[in-house]
């Protein structure tokens, strides 16, 4: 909104929409030809940082619908990115797994989001990006304690059938 002032540029949802195609864009170059792109950004974060979860828990984390967990997963395993291995309690359940290569792609895409990230909030100090993450952090908590998202996949398709073509 550089340079020109619309009647828009006080509405929240307009403001918001703006910011998040930015990211959007942003991050489908940064994470490239990473299977799931953000998604499989999401998923290879959760098996290098966290303690391996299971493909259930997961879905659950990300609100990701079961059958589209297993086909994201079954791509970034053909990355050689993660593996599925049972967990030692329950050999029925499935931990998802980083590889080394998924270790070191993961830290090559944190260093691109985060360029990516920086594109994003150029317009803003360094003081006022660090206020904006965290108003953020706060406001998502609270909406998704207030509605919390049950399927991202369908978050996602209630956007897009929402947004004129």
């Amino acid at each position: 909104m550089i340079g020109r002032v619309t009647a828009l540029d006080e509405d929240f949802g307009f403001t918001l929409g703006v910011v998040f195609r930015a990211y959007v864009k942003a991050t489908n170059v940064a994470v490239g030809d990473l299977p799931g792109g953000h998604r499989g950004y999401q998923i290879l974060t959760a098996a290098v940082r966290d303690q391996p979860e299971s493909q259930s828990a997961l879905c659950q984390q990300f609100g990701i619908d079961r059958t589209v967990m297993t086909y994201l997963l079954d791509d970034l395993e053909g990355a050689s990115l993660v593996i599925r291995r049972p967990a030692p309690a329950d050999r029925r359940t499935r931990l998802v797994v980083a590889t080394e290569t998924g270790r070191k792609r993961l830290a090559e895409l944190d260093l691109r989001l985060k360029h990516a990230e920086a594109h994003v909030l150029a317009g803003l100090s360094a003081q006022d990006q660090a206020s904006l993450k965290a108003l953020l952090g706060k406001l998502a908590a609270h909406a998704n304690a207030a509605d919390p998202v049950g399927s991202a996949c369908q978050v996602v398709q209630d956007i897009a059938a929402s947004t004129p073509q």
